[in-house]
């Protein structure tokens, strides 16, 4: 008999929460369990997240407001704020089918010019994460690994979510 997989604590940037909606398939309405890899890395991010199989989604209210403040500005992606809302109330359900869930970082992080991303490397450090997803390649990535925390791009984490599960499945 074997043991179950442990459960990982998984940061992801605002750029792969936003894009999960915004990049053309896979609304989350509709995210499949367990999800396939699709043309929408961030929204198939989103949905092994959604999972909660292997690995668990960590937030803070900073993210949560940031996505919802990105998706209703008129001059970006133009949505209702009773839409953003709800795709919220879906990332904070989400992260709380597992340990991490919604925290506030005690620790202010300096690590990287961008502001933005230091909200996600503190995030990173208070939830224990195991893992950064980011869809902004130039910033994040260029400090990988953080404080021994490996960081990866959105379609390099499905592909290989799906490779490890494909490879269980043989077995």
């Amino acid at each position: 008999m074997s043991l179950p997989a442990p459960r990982t604590c998984v940061v992801v940037d605002i750029h792969v929460l936003v894009a999960a909606v915004s990049g053309g398939a896979s609304p989350f309405e509709s995210w499949p369990s367990p999800p396939p890899v699709s043309d929408n890395p961030a929204a198939d991010c989103v949905g092994v997240l959604n999972d909660a199989v292997e690995f668990h989604l960590c937030l803070s209210r900073h993210i949560l407001e940031h996505v919802i403040r990105v998706l209703v500005d008129p001059d970006g992606f133009g949505w209702e704020l009773d839409a953003a809302e709800e795709y919220v109330h879906v990332l904070t359900e989400i992260a709380g089918q597992g340990p991490c869930g919604v925290r506030e970082p005690t620790e202010e992080v300096m690590s990287s010019e961008d502001w933005e991303d230091n909200k996600i490397l503190a995030l990173a450090l208070e939830c224990d994460a195991s893992l950064i997803v980011i869809d902004d390649e130039a910033g994040l990535l260029a400090l990988c690994p953080w404080r021994g925390i490996p960081i990866i791009a959105t379609r390099e984490f499905v592909n290989r979510v799906d490779a490890m599960r494909r490879s269980h499945r043989r077995r």
